[in-house]
């Protein structure tokens, strides 16, 4: 049965049908022809899975970082991040990288990072030089770091499947995501040396810096009342992103101007089709995980990985290894809400922290965002930069070295994510 359920699922996958008609599809084929299981649980489970309050932060978050785009405020930080260290070798792949902390910071999504940067940075990239394949690898690759640095949508998915506190994951994110920056910045700084790539020239000055953090004053105050709130006891993360929502959808509108009527349906439409896309995954994969569960695969496959090594740091590599692998060929989220389940008893028996082990699986399958074939920032990166995928792969390669670095190093220094719990 289980043999038939992956087989499924691996051929639905491989013809291009979307991630969450195809666990869909698998679970329900599966349950009809190798079960006696009434295939109602499908509904059932994917209704129960979705009936969730804390599920509710993932649509406020897309929306947010859809008022962010429209409304002028990655503009605005990317004006900052320029004034601040624009004038550095290379200076333009920092501003890119630093703007992306700064956005993940607001947004919780990768895929949107890229898209709001990238339409803006990728150009300007181009003209100062650099190679455009390049420029949209960096953007790519910097886009990773939005489901890293708080709010997280991939941590609050993780938080809800496996019951792990989403404010600790907020606050284990941190550290990590500013490391992926600067473990960015400096392989753009070796690279943009070597060919030749300078920065602006002008050297920050207070007036000029301070004019440019007073214009994105509003924009850098949405992090420091999302995350002040979450961790001072105030509000939850789902109201938190509904307060995000709303105060980005006020400064685009009312202070910056840049939000009218086209704006917001814009904003809407696109928050509709992605979280629409997003529950389908979330709620079908319910089912699958079910399955798995009633047929006690995550039992066996905690058995077998404890009797293939008793060495932790062998263990551990095997599954990074694995969850790369599968980064490669289905997204984050589906990624998820499939795996956790599975590896997260496997990770407990090692004594790992359920909150380390979310941050540096959504590490792990971030960087499938920028690892072909399915790399859905690489894939925003061509379609906002005009450039072709090919030109592209061809810079990413060191990029996902330097972010498979910072994994290992999250993975085995488990300090880097605890320590400010």
């Amino acid at each position: 049965m289980i043999i038939l359920l992956f087989v499924l699922l691996a051929i639905f996958v491989t013809l291009s049908i979307p991630i969450g008609i195809a666990l869909g599809l698998a679970t329900l084929i599966t349950v009809l022809f190798a079960t006696n299981i009434n295939p109602l649980m499908i509904a059932q489970t994917a209704f129960t899975a979705l009936d969730s309050f804390t599920l509710m932060a993932i649509p406020f978050f897309i929306l947010a970082g859809n008022f962010m785009r429209y409304g002028g405020i990655s503009k605005r930080l990317l004006n900052l991040a320029d004034k601040l260290i624009g004038f550095v070798t290379g200076g333009l792949g920092m501003v890119t990288t630093l703007t992306s902390m700064f956005f993940a910071a607001i947004s919780g999504s990768g895929p949107a990072t890229v898209s709001s940067i990238g339409s803006f940075m990728i150009p300007a990239m181009e003209e100062k030089g650099y190679d455009k394949g390049y420029a949209a690898a960096l953007t790519s690759a910097a886009g990773t770091i939005g489901v890293i640095i708080p709010p997280s949508i991939p941590f609050v998915v993780y938080g809800v499947v496996t019951s792990t506190s989403i404010g600790d994951l907020f606050i284990a994110g941190i550290i990590p995501g500013i490391i992926m920056g600067l473990a960015i910045m400096i392989l753009n700084y070796y690279i943009a040396k070597k060919k030749g790539w300078t920065g602006s020239g002008e050297r920050p000055d207070f007036k000029g810096v301070l004019k440019a953090f007073i214009d994105a004053f509003f924009a850098l105050l949405s992090p420091a009342i999302i995350l002040g709130g979450i961790y001072s006891g105030i509000f939850t993360p789902t109201e938190a992103a509904a307060i995000s929502c709303v105060y980005t959808w006020i400064i685009g509108t009312f202070v910056y101007k840049e939000i009218h009527k086209k704006e917001l349906f814009d904003c809407l439409k696109d928050t509709v089709v992605i979280a629409g896309a997003t529950s389908f995954m979330i709620g079908l994969s319910s089912g699958f995980g079910t399955l798995l569960t009633m047929e006690q695969v995550p039992v066996k496959v905690a058995n077998a990985l404890l009797g293939f090594s008793n060495s932790k740091i062998v263990i551990l590599l095997l599954i990074n290894l694995f969850l790369l692998i599968v980064g490669m060929f289905i997204d984050n989220i589906s990624s998820c809400t499939i795996l956790a389940p599975i590896f997260l008893p496997v990770v407990k028996a090692l004594g790992v922290n359920p909150v380390h082990f979310g941050i540096f699986m959504t590490i792990n399958l971030a960087i499938g965002f920028i690892t072909p074939p399915y790399g859905a920032n690489l894939f925003i990166g061509s379609a906002v930069g005009r450039v072709s995928m090919d030109r592209i792969i061809r810079y990413i390669w060191p990029l996902i070295g330097v972010l498979v670095s910072v994994l290992l190093l999250v993975t085995y220094i488990p300090q880097l994510s605890l320590m400010l719990l």
